[in-house]
């Protein structure tokens, strides 16, 4: 006499439990999926920007360095109160030859996104050419966003001359446009400062 075995399948309850287990553990995998894609981008902005950050120093360093002329300069070179000059912005001539009476004043300063923001803001570049005293050409350009400090230190010799320019730049990265995440993660800002001499001076000096 043959018995027949009934297959018991899973119940009603089972399969709820079931269910319940698969997607907790689903929902912590995507949840520990997206921590580590935010701490990856929050690691490749903040070196991102300090790379840019340097470069941008960099240029503005061998700018200062190579270039006449600078301001904004004191009345007085001699009252202590006006020498150094704290400023957000420096200006100077970048470039100028006389045979074709040709020459370029640079200025980089600190502006604010929107009209009326205070913070972060953006370092820019303007750059305008004349041509015999006529302004032929304006440039302006960006050249790095997300900065919660600048400032520009000169200090002047007789003349008034540029006996050195020192740059104090603070960025705080920001690349991606999420500012929840660097709040989050609490990004540290990068601050950069380096002082640099007029080439002239420096020849002079020799």
């Amino acid at each position: 006499m043959k018995t027949h075995q009934r297959n018991r399948a899973f119940s009603l309850i089972e399969m709820l439990i079931a269910l319940t287990i698969t997607s907790t553990l689903l929902a912590a995998t995507m949840t520990a999926l997206h921590a580590s894609f935010r701490a990856y981008k929050f690691t490749t902005d903040a070196a991102s920007t300090h790379v840019v950050s340097r470069i941008v120093m960099h240029r503005l360093l061998t700018m200062i360095r190579t270039g006449d002329q600078f301001g904004p300069y004191p009345t007085d070179v001699f009252a202590s109160n006006q020498n150094p000059v704290s400023s957000t912005y420096v200006e100077f001539v970048s470039f100028d030859d006389p045979n074709t009476l040709t020459k370029k004043i640079s200025r980089v300063e600190r502006r604010d996104a929107l009209s009326g923001e205070q913070g972060p803001y953006t370092l820019y570049l303007t750059e305008k050419t004349y041509l015999n005293g006529t302004l032929k050409q304006t440039l302006d350009q960006p050249l790095i966003q997300g900065v919660t400090d600048a400032k520009f230190t000169l200090e002047y010799d007789i003349g008034p001359r540029l006996r050195r320019a020192t740059l104090d730049l603070t960025v705080q990265p920001g690349d991606t446009k999420d500012t929840s995440l660097h709040t989050e993660l609490a990004a540290p800002t990068i601050r950069l400062v380096s002082s640099v001499m007029p080439r002239r001076l420096e020849l002079e000096s020799q």
